[in-house]
């Protein structure tokens, strides 16, 4: 069985920020993990002069379009700055969209939710439009190529992060296009994936109870909407969510305690239809924190390493290798999830 797409993860939990060239290398040595098909990068801390601020990326398939986005995030923003995001053209790319960057302030309370409900809107009502990046103070970058390619084209070699995400694709039952590249976004949540969701319509369904709409034509961009309703919305840590996306088996709940057995059912009945099924890795990131996550037996494959205050998460200790000597590399356990955070900073989360 192949194992298919390549992820890679780097954050430096002491916040320094650094540059693209560790998660650019270490998906070149997952070169066969990727078809030129997709591939795509997300950077944390690369807006300081306007880190207060949303940024939306949006992908627009031409000029026509970008005349309504302009319209519409006029009239629903204060937009403070905004450019088309440098591009290299002498990089060949297929059929490259117009990609433009607004630095917006929403103009109502309930900011976050106001933005994820802007975002949906341009989604699903603009034709040709697509929001690939709402959060602040970082950005997603993808396109259809190999990773490295996309790197030239976007000039990704003049940002610097504290936490990079990386992905080269390896489409096998879903188009490759654009905006079907990974990593996926809302807000400043991004995740790269590496199998497939075979329970995609059932969580696709659920996510719409909660304004969320899938228009992106890839399995994976159920996988942001549910970090972000399950650990913004509701206010959730990862510990937990990771137990309703690859919950016990039904038998093993039955040999808990009471207390245990209790907790686990109320979460698989609360949250049945955002069980995920199928072989999946992901790697999540958001500002203050990275994760990484697979099925309850491993179907993909996770490796975890430490260098320092460097924490690397990848599909194989060989790319993690290529780019440091790490200090430790490990195997993490089905459906338990290796996550990184900030050093001294707590995560502030809110239930809305």
């Amino acid at each position: 069985m192949r194992e298919a797409c390549g992820i890679f993860g780097v954050m430096d939990r002491g916040g320094r920020r650094f540059g693209c060239e560790m998660v650019v290398n270490a998906l070149k040595n997952m070169y066969v993990r990727g078809n030129g098909l997709g591939a795509g990068y997300a950077v944390y801390g690369l807006y300081k002069d306007y880190r207060e601020y949303y940024c939306l990326h949006v992908l627009m398939e031409n000029s026509d379009v970008k005349s309504v986005v302009d319209d519409f995030v006029n009239r629903n923003f204060d937009v403070v700055h905004d450019e088309e995001i440098p591009v290299n053209d002498e990089v060949k790319v297929v059929n490259p969209p117009i990609f433009w960057r607004y630095f917006v302030s929403p103009r109502y309370d309930l900011k976050d939710d106001y933005v994820v409900e802007k975002v949906m809107e341009i989604n699903t009502k603009i034709d040709g439009a697509y929001v690939i990046s709402s959060g602040k103070n970082m950005g997603v970058f993808k396109g259809t190529g190999f990773p490295w390619d996309i790197a030239e084209y976007f000039m990704i070699d003049e940002y610097k992060g504290y936490i990079w995400l990386g992905h080269s694709r390896f489409p096998t039952n879903t188009p490759g296009w654009w905006g079907g590249a990974h990593p996926f976004c809302i807000l400043d949540w991004s995740v790269v994936h590496n199998g497939e969701i075979s329970s995609y319509g059932t969580n696709k369904r659920y996510l719409e109870m909660f304004g969320y709409h899938c228009t992106l034509m890839t399995d994976t961009e159920v996988m942001a909407y549910i970090f972000d309703l399950l650990m913004r919305r509701h206010g959730l840590p990862i510990e937990t969510v990771a137990k309703i996306l690859a919950p016990p088996m039904w038998d093993q709940i039955d040999r808990m305690d009471e207390k245990m057995k209790r907790f686990y059912t109320v979460l698989r009945m609360t949250y049945a239809p955002l069980l995920v099924n199928g072989p999946w890795t992901v790697i999540v990131a958001h500002h203050g924190e990275m994760f990484g996550l697979t099925d309850r037996i491993r179907l993909r494959p996770l490796t975890a390493g430490e260098k320092g205050d460097l924490l690397f998460l990848s599909s194989e200790e060989s790319a993690i290798r290529s780019v440091c000597n790490p200090d430790r590399v490990w195997t993490p356990h089905g459906g338990e999830p290796v996550v990184g955070r900030l050093k001294g900073r707590a995560l502030k989360r809110v239930v809305k």
